[in-house]
């Protein structure tokens, strides 16, 4: 394996920290569909995938494929990116926090 795809598979591992019952039993939740851009009316990104998210945590590392690793590295880029904007005050019914969950990361674990 690559060394690219090393630091993909590490940063991803490091970033999500939710196991893959515990985002498949959040995705089912109201809460988990209402937040996320869906504007073409059908599942928000974030619930796609953290869908993909699970397939992928369920998945041996040899058995990864290229387009995987190029989904891990979206997910680190998302929840790095969205982890700076954190909202002030207690999050632990907001959106954003929600938004993070969708894609894997609970940011009140860590």
């Amino acid at each position: 394996m690559s060394d690219e795809r090393d630091d993909a598979y590490g940063g991803f591992h490091e970033a999500v920290n939710m196991t893959p019952a515990e985002l498949e039993r959040w995705l089912e939740t109201e809460e988990s569909r209402a937040v996320g851009d869906s504007s073409s009316g059908g599942e928000s990104a974030g619930h796609r995938s953290g869908r993909r998210v699970v397939q992928i945590l369920r998945t041996r590392k040899g058995e990864l494929r290229s387009a995987d690793h190029g989904h891990m590295r979206e997910v680190v880029g998302y929840i790095r990116r969205h982890l700076a904007q954190r909202p002030d005050g207690d999050v632990t019914t907001t959106p954003w926090r929600y938004s993070h969950m969708n894609w894997g990361h609970d940011p009140l674990v860590r």
